[in-house]
C-alpha cells in the first residue's frame, strides 16, 4: 500500500511541472461500465487531466460524482445519455477514451462481439467527429483490429480522418507480456520490456522475445510463454465465470497509453508506446493498420518504428497475424459500407 502510495505521489510530482500551462480535457466513453469506472478511476488521479468528462448510457453522471471526491485538481462532470449531453462531454477535449461496450463471456472470441460494439463505435464515433475532430481518438472497444477501421471509416465519411490521432490501445498485450515473461524468469516485470507486435486479438499478438531481455528463450517454453500472451484475455474471462473479462488490467494500460500521449504533447520527447494505428509497414501486403512501436508527440503519432530484426519463428507468427488482420481491417471498413 505505502509503495503504490509512493509511487501515485512520484507521477504527481512529475507531472505537475510538466503540466502547469496547459489545461487537458480528458472523455471517457462507457465510463460506467467494468473497464470504464478503473479507467475514469486513474485518469481522475493523473495530474495532467484537468477536465475529465463522463459519459454513459446509463449511470455517468453518478460514477462522476463518486470519483469527483478524490482529492486531485481535475474537474469532473457526468453527462446525460442524451445527444447534447454526449456532444458536450466530447467538445474542447483533447483525449476521448473510448471503453464502451459489451464485455466477453466464457466462450467468446473477441470476434463474437462484433456486431453489438461495432454499431456502439460507430454512433461514438460520428458524434466525435463532429464534437472534436480534432482529439486523439484511443479506441479500447473490441475487437480493436476491426473497430479502430470502423472510426477510420466514420471520420472519412465525415471529411475530418487524420490518421496520426486514432490509436487502437494494444497495450495490455505489452504489459501482459512483461509480467508472464518475469514469472518464468523470476525478475522484475517493471525491468521487462517485450515487444508486441501486429493486432489485439488472438493470434494477430506478435511477441518479439528475441528483442526482448530474455533472446535465448526457446522450445516449449517459448511456445507456451507465447501463447499465453496471445490468450491471457481467456484466462480472465474463464476465472471470472461469465461475469466479465479483462477490466482491471485493461482500465490500467489505457490509463497508461493516455498518460504518455498526454505527457507528449506537454512537450515530453522520446515517449514510445506500442500502438495499432494506420501503418505504412505492411500496406503493401493490404494491411492498412498494424501495432507497432510508435513515437507520441504534440500531433499524435510522430514516428512509426520498423519491426526491426525478428527470427525465423516470429517471421512466421507474423505472416499468420497478417492473414487475420487483413479480414479483421476490412470487416470493420465493410460495416460502414453496409450500415452508414
Amino acid at each position: 500500500m505505502f509503495a503504490a502510495r509512493q509511487s501515485l505521489n512520484l507521477l504527481q510530482k512529475r507531472s505537475f511541472s510538466a503540466s502547469a500551462s496547459q489545461a487537458s480535457k480528458v472523455a471517457v466513453l462507457g465510463a460506467a461500465g467494468g473497464i470504464g469506472q478503473p479507467l475514469s478511476l486513474l485518469m481522475k488521479q493523473n495530474p495532467l487531466v484537468t477536465d475529465l468528462a463522463l459519459y454513459d448510457i446509463r449511470g455517468g453522471p453518478g460514477v462522476a460524482a463518486d470519483i469527483s471526491h478524490i482529492n486531485t485538481n481535475s474537474t469532473v462532470k457526468g453527462y446525460e445519455p442524451t445527444p447534447s449531453g454526449l456532444r458536450d462531454a466530447l467538445k474542447g477535449s483533447e483525449i476521448i477514451l473510448i471503453p464502451a461496450g459489451v464485455p466477453r463471456k466464457p466462450g467468446m472470441t473477441r470476434d463474437d462481439l462484433f456486431n453489438t460494439n461495432a454499431s456502439i463505435v460507430r454512433d461514438l464515433a460520428k458524434a466525435a467527429a463532429e464534437a472534436a475532430p480534432e482529439a486523439n481518438i484511443l479506441v479500447i472497444s473490441n475487437p480493436v483490429n476491426s473497430t479502430v477501421p470502423i472510426v477510420s471509416e466514420v471520420y472519412k465519411s465525415k471529411g475530418v480522418y487524420n490518421p496520426k490521432r486514432l490509436f487502437g490501445v494494444t497495450t495490455l498485450d505489452v504489459v501482459r507480456a512483461s509480467r508472464f515473461i518475469s514469472q518464468v524468469k523470476g525478475t522484475n516485470p517493471a525491468n521487462e520490456a517485450v515487444t508486441v507486435i501486429g493486432g489485439h486479438s488472438g493470434v494477430t499478438i506478435v511477441p518479439l522475445l528475441s528483442q526482448s531481455n530474455h533472446p535465448d528463450i526457446s522450445g516449449t517454453v517459448r511456445d507456451e510463454l507465447v501463447n499465453r500472451i496471445q490468450f491471457g484475455g481467456d484466462e480472465v474471462v474463464k476465472a471470472k465465470d461469465g461475469a466479465g473479462s479483462a477490466t482491471l488490467s485493461m482500465a490500467m494500460a489505457g490509463a497508461r497509453f493516455a498518460d504518455s500521449l498526454l505527457r507528449a504533447a506537454n512537450g515530453e520527447k522520446g515517449i514510445v508506446e506500442p500502438t495499432f494505428v494506420e501503418s505504412p509497414l505492411f500496406k503493401d501486403q493490404g494491411v492498412n493498420f498494424f501495432a507497432s512501436k510508435v513515437e507520441l508527440g504534440p500531433n499524435g503519432v510522430e514516428k512509426i518504428h520498423e519491426v526491426g530484426p525478428v527470427n525465423e519463428y516470429e517471421q512466421g507468427l507474423i505472416q499468420t497475424a497478417l492473414g487475420d488482420l487483413k479480414k479483421n481491417i476490412q470487416k470493420g471498413v465493410d460495416f460502414v459500407k453496409q450500415n452508414p
